[in-house]
């Protein structure tokens, strides 16, 4: 065996599996990179022509669905601090989109009658985007990729 000179094959063999794993998951994840990009610019140009940031469309539609909820709530839905919130609050409510109604200690988040507008408008038109791009996949396979994505998301 000392003489013997082995191939690349026969000195890693299970290197080369692990690297397709890793060239998968790589290539995985740029996909999943480039999508979100790319769907995400999309959704963008269609908020910007309403006036709204991502952030501040995602604030009314949480807001909207759940009004009265708390600026603590809010944070911890949109997984941001409770600065940015109210930074981004303070901002929406000076436009006239949001009111702050505080009690104790805790301030609750309502939308005004022109963030309700935004609300009727945008929402349904964000969701009507995503539903088309979505339209490809089965009722079935879009189950299955929801469950996959959950499953990546609560790995530790």
């Amino acid at each position: 065996m000392a003489g013997r000179r082995l191939d690349c094959k026969e000195q890693r063999p299970s290197s080369g599996r692990r690297d397709a794993i890793s060239r998968r998951a790589v290539a995985l994840w740029l996909r999943l990179l480039r999508l979100t990009n790319a769907k995400g610019q999309e959704l963008g140009e269609e908020l910007r022509a309403r006036d709204l940031s991502p952030a501040q469309f995602d604030v009314i539609a949480q807001i909207g669905s759940s009004e009265g909820l708390t600026q603590r709530d809010l944070a911890q839905r949109l997984i941001v601090t409770e600065g940015n919130i109210t930074q981004l609050l303070d901002k929406m409510q000076q436009r006239g989109l949001v009111a702050r109604h505080p009690e104790g200690r805790c301030n609750h988040l309502w939308l005004t009658e022109a963030g309700r507008e935004v609300y009727r408008t945008a929402v349904p038109a964000q969701e009507r985007h995503i539903s088309k791009f979505f339209e490809v996949l089965s009722d079935e396979e879009q189950g299955e990729l929801l469950k996959l994505l959950r499953k990546l998301h609560r790995r530790p």
